[in-house]
């Protein structure tokens, strides 16, 4: 460890530029916003399912499923990854401002 440092000279990490610290928040939330939008446009499934007991004579109809269509799926993901995005950068920017 340091076996490429000369005597007496430490390298630290530097803090993100300006620009960054503005620009990856800004995309997270872009991509949370746009990941909302795609899930809430992506809401309507068409599926059908009836059940057919031959020994109950009774007709199951399945009231009440929900099915999450592949926008929505893909919508949410894309959300949570913005949010995930925002969580790691306030985290740093917590960190930083304590130490």
């Amino acid at each position: 460890m340091g076996d490429n440092n000369t005597l007496g000279e430490h390298n630290s990490p530097q803090p993100a530029s300006k620009a960054t610290a503005v620009v990856v928040p800004l995309l997270a939330l872009i991509a949370v916003i746009v990941g909302l939008i795609v899930a809430w446009n992506n809401q309507t499934t068409d599926f059908g399912f009836v059940a057919y007991a031959p020994l109950s004579d009774v007709l199951f109809l399945g009231n009440g499923v929900t099915m999450v269509s592949q926008g929505t799926q893909i919508g949410l993901t894309v959300t949570v990854l913005g949010l995930l995005v925002l969580a790691f950068r306030a985290g740093l920017a917590v960190g930083r401002r304590r130490s």
